[in-house]
């Protein structure tokens, strides 16, 4: 109980959640990529993958409570790691020079709840499938392949074709990308894995990987929205 009190209770605590959680997303976040890169291998490459999760709720429920855990977690303790902060030193700068410090370590928390938004929209566009979210007039639960399976090739393809929902993906993409730059760093900060010496290879490894994911993630809605699966829109 005590260990409780003091990781919660605590700055360093928070930190430390920060951490972990942010870690443990991270890591989805390179696995849900390689999942949905497999649309480029075609339909029933990506729709053999959604209906192996799909047909297996005992793993992917209590994988979905998880990671939901761990966003509340991360959201929480960066809000209040913000608080105390911001109460550490009530009276502002009066004229403030930004010194070793880059835009993405500066703005973490703004990004932070951007894309905690983009995260629910994602969820309700292509998990919930919410018909009123993907801006088509189409019900995605309808979309079946040949084999009977949930047709996700023709979903994303579907979904991906409105300018405006590629673009909101494409600005959401960034600005996770752009948490992760600084977050991916900090993190070993936070757990006391970073020193002078190879702290600069972290740094700029973290935003080679956030480049990556960048393009990894957003080379699905460009492809579609340049012409790629157009075979599924008739």
């Amino acid at each position: 109980m005590n260990l409780l009190s003091n990781i919660f209770g605590s700055s360093l605590g928070k930190k430390y959640i920060m951490a972990v959680t942010g870690f443990v997303m991270f890591l989805f976040v390179i696995g849900h990529l390689a999942g949905n890169l497999q649309i480029f291998l075609g339909a029933e490459a990506i729709n053999r993958y959604g209906h192996f999760l799909q047909s297996n709720p005992e793993i992917i429920w209590p994988a979905r409570i998880f990671l939901l855990l761990m966003l509340v977690l991360h959201v929480w303790a960066a809000i209040k790691l913000s608080a105390e902060n911001k109460a550490a030193r009530p009276i502002s700068y009066g004229t403030w020079q930004p010194v070793g410090s880059t835009y993405a370590s500066r703005t973490m928390l703004m990004s932070g709840i951007i894309v905690f938004v983009f995260i629910i929209y994602h969820l309700l566009h292509f998990t919930v499938q919410v018909q009123y979210v993907n801006l088509t007039g189409k019900s995605f639960v309808d979309f079946m392949d040949p084999e009977k399976r949930h047709d996700i090739f023709k979903m994303m393809v579907v979904g991906f074709n409105s300018v405006w929902v590629s673009g909101f993906y494409v600005l959401g993409i960034a600005l996770l990308c752009l948490h992760l730059s600084h977050g991916t760093s900090s993190m070993f900060q936070s757990i006391g894995w970073k020193s002078t010496v190879y702290g600069p290879f972290l740094d700029k490894a973290a935003r080679w990987l956030a480049v990556a994911i960048f393009i990894g993630y957003t080379s699905i809605p460009v492809a579609i929205f340049l012409g790629f699966g157009k075979e599924a829109l008739k």
